[in-house]
């Protein structure tokens, strides 16, 4: 099976059983999934989600947040993952928003990256997810799932594993690309224990295939 053949069977096949993935984070306002992305680093979305609303009626703005103290945002983001360095990171960015856009989300990977907590897959999911864009963020599960299932090739960083998909997945595909991978990787191709038979892409997948070639023999 060539690499070609690959991308159009797995991409093929999303289509027809996950047609208009979405993220699931909940939020309002691409200010406030800034905050959930920034807040979702190593962290559950599902804790995100429980922690978000009280957040988000709190701070319905960057102002707002700005306004606040690092001791008032930990005491509503206390149960996630590095709560300290988060609740500076926020008030960082919203500082930052404020100062230097004006209060707008900027709709560039640049500008983006300017925010304090928002790397390039940050800056993706921004892209991806609020406008659209054929960005491709590249988070524990992508990396994963593209690797095992041979979209990749043994690719070392999530910069090469970006530039690869982006390569081969159609720019219309792109942005719900990144969603079909981290759910794929979240409840199909779980990290160790992948549901193989469970899998609709397995015609596709490298991984199966030298699965099943091993049992045979």
């Amino acid at each position: 099976m060539t690499i070609k053949e690959r991308y159009e069977g797995v991409i093929s096949t999303f289509l027809e059983i996950m047609p208009d993935p979405k993220t699931e984070l909940h939020y309002d306002t691409p200010f406030h999934l800034l905050l959930a992305v920034i807040l979702s680093a190593q962290c559950t979305d599902k804790r995100i989600n429980i922690v978000t609303p009280a957040l988000f009626e709190r701070f319905p703005d960057p102002e707002s947040l700005v306004a606040s103290s690092e001791e008032e945002v930990y005491e509503y983001i206390k149960s996630v993952t590095f709560p300290n360095n988060k609740a500076r990171n926020i008030i960082k960015a919203a500082r930052v928003l404020m100062e230097e856009f004006g209060g707008e989300m900027p709709s560039d990977i640049d500008s983006l990256m300017k925010l304090p907590g928002v790397g390039r897959k940050t800056a993706n999911v921004m892209l991806s997810v609020v406008w659209n864009k054929a960005a491709m963020a590249v988070d524990t599960h992508v990396f994963r799932v593209s690797n095992r299932i041979g979209l990749t090739r043994d690719s070392k960083t999530p910069e090469a594993t970006e530039k690869t998909l982006v390569k081969y997945i159609p720019r219309e595909y792109v942005a719900r690309a990144h969603h079909w991978l981290i759910l794929h990787g979240r409840y199909v191709c779980k990290a160790r224990r992948p549901e193989c038979l469970e899998c609709g892409i397995r015609p596709y997948c490298k991984y199966y295939a030298a699965l099943t070639k091993e049992k045979k023999s």
